[in-house]
């Protein structure tokens, strides 16, 4: 038997088959198609999912079950997604709907949960019983988990690390809040400030290693020209990483796990991220004279969607 993982993005979905080891066997994908009413993007979604399974050589008898990690809320106790912004979803009966194109057991989490167990069993985490997966992007993600299993609160929205108010009376939130953490701790964040700094400093070498157009500055950017020794840049670097460990060691401080995690595109900065966040995180622990959480970063890449989705039954 076999069990499937779909990992559900703003642009594109990937579904997976997954064997009982954890590995992906065959994997498909289709574009996201938020133009299509609900009922259709799932019959798409069930399409890919027979032609993935059966391109593997297997049929639909072999699947065991089918979890789907979406970048929203949603209730694995009755199947609903609550709010998936991304997709036009809110309160649409997802497993009930989903069923009638193929009718097998049905689990639906958070993306960023999913991705944090996917690590916690066979990702760097592996062998713990609690860490927290943080995933620094566009936004701020995060999955924790507890006892070898996925916390998501009694209301299916806790782990929403992303929208801890950071500052009070701080930069507007697309939540509708002001001074949301991943404001300042997201890949986005960090592109504002560097745009901001050169405003100010258009002498930088962040704006002269992208031709002088502020709207071609990444995240990479700055890391590239901070790591060059560009003085606007060390300065956006050093205040973002301070902000980043204030808020990893808000998370240390409430939960203690064993290890912290992180993956998404900021990720890939590596030791020149995770070296300094790791020297800087620790002045904000409360018992920073004991044991402190090591920061790792993520291996599984784009497969814990589908490996942490699948792992959900």
């Amino acid at each position: 038997m076999i069990r499937i993982g779909v990992d559900v993005g703003g642009t594109g979905i990937q579904v997976g088959v997954v064997s009982a080891d954890n590995r992906i066997i065959r994997e498909e994908s289709i574009h996201t198609r938020t133009d299509l009413p609900f009922e259709e993007q799932l019959r798409e979604m069930a399409d890919c999912i027979i032609s993935a399974v059966n391109n593997a050589g297997l049929t639909e008898n072999d699947i065991e079950s089918i979890g789907f990690g979406i970048p929203g809320i949603a209730s694995a106790k009755t199947g609903e997604v609550i709010k998936c912004t991304n997709m036009g979803w809110h309160h649409l009966p997802f497993r009930e709907v989903f069923n009638r194109y193929l009718n097998k057991p049905v689990y639906i989490d958070n993306d960023a949960n999913v991705a944090a167990l996917a690590e916690s069993v066979a990702g760097v985490s592996a062998g713990t019983s609690s860490s927290v997966f943080i995933t620094i992007g566009t936004g701020i993600g995060s999955g924790i988990i507890i006892n070898g299993k996925v916390w998501s609160g009694a209301h299916h929205i806790g782990g929403e690390l992303g929208h801890v108010i950071f500052d009070l009376d701080g930069v507007p939130c697309t939540c509708g809040n002001h001074g949301c953490l991943e404001r300042y701790c997201s890949a986005t964040a960090l592109i504002r400030m560097a745009r901001e700094a050169v405003a100010e400093q258009p002498d930088s070498l962040i704006l002269t290693s992208v031709d002088n157009d502020p709207s071609r500055i990444e995240a990479k950017t700055v890391f590239d020209t901070a790591r060059a020794g560009d003085p606007v840049a060390v300065k956006v670097y050093q205040y973002y990483i301070s902000c980043l460990a204030q808020a990893i060691a808000s998370v240390v401080n409430l939960l203690d796990p064993e290890v912290i995690v992180l993956g998404g595109g900021v990720s890939k900065a590596g030791d020149f991220l995770l070296d300094p966040l790791s020297r800087e995180y620790r002045k904000y622990i409360l018992f920073n004279d004991q044991t402190i959480p090591p920061l790792k970063l993520a291996v599984l890449g784009s497969e814990a969607g589908i490996i942490g989705a699948a792992m959900l039954s």
